[in-house]
């Protein structure tokens, strides 16, 4: 199937172009030893009025960054939109002004959005790795009407179980957390020929290194919506394992003053909340005063603390298939006090999750980096555990030791304390870049668990052999490895008691100037799986299979993705004990299949360009596996999500997910969910916003049958009692959230929000049948005092 595509793409002349290196402007000069580009920019102690025009007289003497190269789909390529930006700082601030040139006509994208919220725009993203460490960088990002978008972008942070450069989800260039927001000022407009930004960047808001003279990192990145393409200041290419070590440098930076920062917020909450018990709908109410408090004791080094914080959800997490799943999905943080600094906690695996710390009492966070070690503490007292009568205590530990030019060691360590139980673990973890595209990378850690159950200990470990980020050819090597009774509480392991293979090999092409397939990528991956205690046994995988993949980028932002797989499925017998087959008035022993082979499955996706209207549509056929029963199935799934933005200050997005799985035996349907969401947002002013979001959650699960016979199964519990049917399963849930939000300034914040969840027995009738299940109105004031 693969082999028609790439003879497309040999046809249209895929060609490997050696990056074409930037023009050197009058105020950059080039480090001769590693050709990377530094720049002196001139220290003027003034102040300007930042309003996004760059008219005073301090921006004549600014030192200028121009040269851009396109990375992004086709790396080395000459930028076809120009870009100049000019920067200086002062005692207390560090200044840009950007000139974004358009000379294709009225295409520049632009939108009055909510903070972090304009990735559909044009936009340049200002990233200060302010340790010139190659690890970790702030970015700040503006579109053309000056909306910010602010957070941390990080080298080698595993997002999963891939990993690396070379698996079909992964980014070479590291990830970027959005969920830090700081305190700065930029402006902005359209015109003729482009766009115009003015940026003041306080250096109370961002941390550096305790030196009389310093040199940070720095990169500018565009996003051209028109064309799909992102340009760099400095070339950045693919054949290299790390994105910020290909940055430039601001170098001579002199006399920085931070002065004390001390941010103290207090903030007070009302929340009328509604719910059914025992067949009466009651209303309770709940004010609470609480606050956060960070004190920079260093250049480097904060602490945080938390006491009573309120930490009511704006808006209910986006749904996910939970019928046919074995394991525990992931959902991510959203609470304001967690998210600061939150990339600091990561690890490979998700050893760490605050959100496993429900509603603390109070809290305190030490993060920061003194000297080459990085340093992030997390200590909290939860509410009440109802089991054990007792607040359950937190601490939480990540370390990390800067080696070399962008190679580190880790240290991690959890306990959570509950009475007179607990949960410890502690490892070690290292990330090592060799060969400039190559990296490896080892996990160890060991847990130790005490509860009701008695006393046990159990280790994970993972490494990663290799992984080679070429600009053509890419692979990943990695195994992973996690003993049954290996347990993190303040962690996200979802499944315990295997190992994993885990084998990508990636195949780049590039098409020449103009062509239409501008990029195509082939993946073919390989992911076996063994029971624990079989690791290492001749025919002893239990699940796992083969996929191929190809993703493609066509001009104009075009994005369309395909996969085939190849997977089989053994069965744990563990899993169906007290399985029975209902035989007329008699139950018999249910027989486990064996296992379940070659099931294929296809899918397809595709991807418009980011216009007013961007839609992104998939479908997928599958040989499934029917967990709940032991049998085949197929799947049938489909997602639709449309975003449309009629005006600069309207913003309506739209998604469905679809998935029908059906029994291979005789076609019945075995499951079905139908998961509509649609979010409506009104930007009043850069500050104020009115939000509605309505997401529809329809589940249905037929009762259990034998995948032999389709005769009705049963179970019986571990004490060996009488029979209880597997039954069907159904959930109708339909959720309503409005929101009325005013965030001035990270910190100073007032909502006003209602939410409701109804109940119906039948899906999308919307009839009298609809019932309301709970509901609530909040109310929340926080407003920062910087002292």
């Amino acid at each position: 199937m693969l082999i028609p595509i790439l003879s497309f793409a040999l046809l249209l002349q895929a060609s490997n172009t050696a990056p074409v290196p930037a023009v050197r402007p009058d105020s950059t000069v080039y480090d001769g030893r590693s050709r990377q580009l530094d720049v002196a920019p001139p220290r003027i102690d003034t102040t300007i009025i930042v309003d996004g025009v760059l008219d005073e007289a301090v921006w004549r003497r600014a030192a200028r960054l121009t040269g851009f190269s396109q990375y992004r789909p086709v790396d080395g390529s000459p930028a076809t939109d120009s870009t100049d930006v000019l920067v200086w700082y002062s005692s207390d601030a560090i200044y840009f002004g950007i000139r974004a040139y358009e000379p294709h006509g009225s295409v520049v994208r632009a939108t009055l959005a909510d903070r972090d919220n304009i990735d559909a725009d044009d936009n340049v993203q200002i990233l200060l790795d302010t340790y010139s460490d190659h690890r970790r960088a702030f970015m700040f990002a503006v579109n053309p009407l000056g909306v910010q978008e602010d957070g941390v972008r990080s080298e080698g942070q595993d997002a999963g179980a891939a990993g690396g450069g070379s698996g079909p989800n992964a980014r070479f260039d590291g990830t970027i957390d959005l969920n830090p927001d700081f305190v700065w000022e930029s402006r902005g407009h359209v015109t003729s020929w482009g766009y115009e930004i003015e940026v003041r960047i306080p250096f109370r808001s961002i941390r550096f290194q305790d030196l009389a003279r310093q040199t940070w990192g720095l990169q500018i990145v565009r996003e051209v919506q028109h064309s799909g393409y992102e340009d760099t200041w400095t070339p950045v290419v693919r054949a290299n394992a790390s994105f910020l070590i290909q940055a430039g440098r601001l170098v001579g930076l002199t006399d920085l003053h931070r002065g004390l920062v001390m941010d103290v917020i207090p903030e007070a909450t009302t929340k009328v909340d509604g719910d059914s018990v025992n067949g009466a709908y009651r209303y309770s109410t709940t004010p609470a005063l609480g606050g956060t408090m960070f004190w920079g004791l260093t250049n480097g080094l904060g602490l945080s603390a938390t006491a009573h914080p309120d930490f009511s959800q704006v808006e209910a997490d986006v749904a996910q298939v939970t019928l046919n799943q074995r394991f525990a999905l992931f959902y991510p943080e959203k609470r304001p006090f967690f998210l600061e600094g939150l990339e600091q906690y990561d690890t490979p695996n998700r050893l760490i999750y605050t959100r496993d710390i429900v509603q603390p009492n109070g809290g305190a966070k030490l993060t920061g980096k003194i000297g080459d070690l990085n340093v992030a503490y997390l200590g909290a007292v939860d509410e009440r555990d109802s089991a054990t009568g007792s607040d359950p205590v937190y601490n939480i530990l990540r370390l990390r030791r800067d080696l070399g030019a962008s190679s580190n060691l880790g240290l991690v360590y959890t306990d959570r304390i509950d009475g007179g139980d607990y949960n410890r673990m502690g490892g070690v973890d290292g990330r090592f870049l060799w060969h400039k595209i190559w990296f490896s990378q080892f996990q160890v850690v060991g847990s130790t668990t005490r509860d009701s159950l008695g006393g046990r200990t159990g280790a994970l470990w993972d490494i990663t052999l290799g992984d080679r980020t070429g600009r053509a050819y890419g692979n990943h090597v990695e195994l992973l490895g996690v003993s049954p009774n290996f347990e993190a509480a303040s962690g996200f392991v979802n499944r315990t008691g295997f190992v994993r293979a885990m084998i990508f090999n990636r195949y780049t092409l590039y098409g020449g100037p103009g062509a239409l397939l501008e990029q195509v990528s082939f993946f073919l991956n390989a992911q076996p799986l063994w029971n624990y205690a079989d690791f290492g046994k001749l025919g002893g995988t239990f699940e796992g299979g083969y996929s191929t993949q190809a993703s493609a980028t066509l001009r104009g932002g075009w994005n369309i993705g395909l996969t085939v797989n190849d997977n089989f499925q053994r069965f744990d017998s563990t899993s169906y004990r007290g399985y029975g087959v209902v035989a007329g008035a008699d139950t018999n022993a249910f027989v486990l299949p064996h296992g379940l082979y070659s099931l294929y499955g296809e899918n397809v996706s595709i991807t418009s360009p980011n216009r007013k209207v961007i839609v992104t549509v998939s479908a997928g056929i599958d040989d499934a596996v029917l967990f709940a029963e032991a049998g085949e199935g197929r799947e049938v799934t489909g997602s639709l999500d449309v975003a449309w933005r009629p005006t600069p200050d309207l913003r309506l997005d739209a998604s469905w997910i679809y998935d029908r799985l059906t029994r291979a035996r005789d076609g019945s349907e075995f499951a079905i969910t139908n998961i509509p969401r649609l979010q409506v947002e009104y930007q009043l002013t850069r500050s104020i916003f009115l939000r509605y979001i309505g997401q529809y959650v329809a589940q249905h699960q037929a009762a259990l049958e034998d995948p032999r016979t389709g005769a009705p199964l049963v179970r019986r519990d571990s004490l060996g009692g009488a029979y209880a049917p597997l039954g069907a399963f159904s959930s109708n849930l339909f959720r309503n959230d409005v929101l009325l939000s005013y965030k001035p300034i990270p910190g100073t914040v007032f909502f006003a929000g209602y939410g409701t969840s109804l109940s119906e027995p039948n899906a999308f009738q919307f009839s009298r049948g609809m019932y309301r299940t709970t509901d609530g109105v909040f109310v929340k004031v926080s407003y920062l005092f910087r002292l």
